[in-house]
């Protein structure tokens, strides 16, 4: 479904790849993607201290889900990212912007001190609405 950016004069330019806001007309379907990781369909974690290949691998991993549910990378209007080093913040975001080349999601992004696999370095989450 497509999403429209919500731009206003009283906030600053998002400093990365985002929107500050975005709205969808609520038709369709609602998609919950869990927190996808560095890890790759054979289970093993891409990008073992390479923080670009491994939001290659995320975005990748976001794409396969969002698909799935009948949707694409334009149907996410939400994400949010944790890093577990917010130096890696402008690397990030020049990744999203390949994969992100729509209006772009809504999103958060916080440092963590841990994730589940001690090489993960990045995870993210997203909510899509999708059109039926």
């Amino acid at each position: 479904m497509p999403k429209q950016e919500i731009v206003s004069p009283q906030l600053a330019p998002p400093n990365g790849h985002f929107a500050q806001a975005t709205q969808s007309r609520a038709q369709g379907r609602l998609v919950f993607v869990s927190g996808m990781t560095a890890r790759n369909k054979d289970g093993g974690v891409t990008g073992v201290g390479d923080i670009t290949a491994q939001t290659h691998q995320v975005c990748e991993n976001l794409r396969a889900a969002v698909e799935a549910a009948g949707g694409t990378l334009d149907d996410i209007a939400r994400v949010d990212v944790y890093v577990r080093n917010m130096e890696d913040f402008d690397a990030i975001h020049a990744v999203r912007r390949q994969y992100f080349t729509g209006v772009a999601p809504a999103s958060t992004m916080v440092e963590v001190s841990k994730f589940v696999n001690k090489d993960y370095l990045i995870e993210i989450n997203a909510i899509a609405l999708i059109e039926d």
